[in-house]
């Protein structure tokens, strides 16, 4: 279908989160070119409530019945005409909706695999933004994406950096590149004893050097675990083999990914730590369009420094080759037990020290049946064991 003559009708899924909010930062500097047609959020309804006001979508959804009549009221009173839907049904109706073109998958946490299932099924254009869709679904998502005939773009910096780096001849690039290495900020522990980090607050671990995220992915960011998910999404998107995915620390985040050559040429891509690069290259696929990001200033650019990761500081990175090469849902079985622990962390339930201490045991006592990577009930039941036996180790270290 040609977007030529009619804006682009675009659902964002976690629209109140950093990357929702973002997105709509971006299409507001393109009027005519793109459409809010629905914005869905998780709890925010006061700023689901205010993005609806500004931005009139066709629908809204929230998957909490109550907050969802608590929108609808707000929207009533206030004479907007934005439908209000309610129930994780409701985000699989919107992505996979046929007036839609494109859909923004933001949603953080396991709880997106399935609406981008039913996007990239209904062959949309999906900007995915939610790791956790591809270190879940791995084959299966991939499998839906090809299915479908959807546009998968990567929305990660790294992703989509490396994704802008590849040749155009997508079905020849494998042979032509040796590994691509992905760049971490190192978060804000990265000169940080290993021994201190039981010490770690949440708001300490919270505050990013770079990158203003929400408050799980923060915490990823400054154990690694980010970084090892993000080994995973690789291994699925550009479908490589484990060990061709590599991993740098690169504190200033100016080059925010690279790609290895055959010839060991390499190609970069730079530019500042702003989520609205990625976000504006993936609405606006294969063309380019302002961001509203700063442009690079090479002259203040003091040094380009890198390290390899320590892996006593960062000892959760190394377990996503690790479940990479377990069973197939070992990745889903991580994933699970790394949401557990973290909100267990924020919660201040378990010390920052033991996130780890929760993956590696839940990644050992969890070992998938050998059909539970292929099919959706099948890895939901995975994630949902995974989660029990996480949450019942948070409670043993808790006593």
């Amino acid at each position: 279908m040609s977007h030529a003559h009619r804006p682009l009708q675009v659902c964002i899924l976690g629209s109140t989160g950093s990357i929702g909010t973002s997105t709509l930062d971006v299409i507001a500097r393109h009027p005519g070119r793109f459409e809010v047609f629905a914005l869905t959020g998780a709890s925010r309804v006061d700023e689901l409530a205010e993005q609806c006001l500004r931005w009139r979508p066709r629908f809204a959804a929230l998957p909490d019945v109550e907050r969802a009549r608590a929108l609808r009221e707000r929207l009533a009173a206030a004479d907007v005409p934005t439908e209000v839907l309610a129930g994780p049904a409701a985000l699989v109706e919107l992505a996979a909706h046929p007036e839609v073109d494109a859909v923004m998958a933001a949603i953080v946490g396991a709880a997106g695999l399935e609406p981008c299932l039913a996007a990239a099924r209904a062959g949309k254009r999906l900007l995915l933004a939610n790791k956790e869709a591809l270190v879940v679904g791995g084959a299966l998502f991939m499998d839906a994406v090809h299915a479908g005939g959807a546009t998968l773009l990567p929305i990660d910096s790294e992703h989509s950096a490396i994704f802008q780096c590849l040749p155009e001849d997508r079905g020849n690039w494998a042979s032509r590149i040796d590994h691509i290495v992905l760049t971490a900020s190192g978060g804000p522990f990265r000169d940080r004893d290993p021994a201190t980090l039981r010490d770690v607050t949440p708001d300490q671990a919270c505050a990013h050097p770079n990158w203003v995220m929400g408050r799980k992915i923060s915490v990823d960011s400054a154990t690694m675990m980010n970084k090892a998910l993000e080994v995973i999404e690789a291994r699925w998107l550009f479908d490589l083999a484990p060990e061709r995915i590599r991993v740098v620390i690169h504190p200033q985040s100016i080059i925010h990914s690279m790609v290895v050559c055959r010839d060991n040429s390499v190609l970069a891509q730079l530019g500042t730590p702003d989520m609205r690069v990625p976000i504006a290259y993936g609405l606006s696929f294969p063309q380019r369009i302002e961001s509203g990001a700063s442009a690079l200033d090479f002259t203040q650019l003091a040094a380009l420094s890198f390290a390899a990761p320590d892996l006593a500081l960062y000892p959760g990175l190394g377990l996503a080759w690790d479940a990479l090469r377990a069973p197939a849902g070992s990745t889903a079985v991580l994933n699970a037990a790394n949401e557990v622990a973290v909100a267990a962390f924020l919660a201040g339930t378990i010390r920052f020290d033991q996130i780890h201490s929760v993956n590696a045991h839940t990644v050992e006592a969890v070992v998938p049946a050998a059909d539970a990577a292929a099919s959706l009930g099948g890895l939901l039941d995975l994630d949902a064991g995974a989660r029990r036996r996480a949450q019942q180790f948070v409670k043993e270290l808790a006593r």
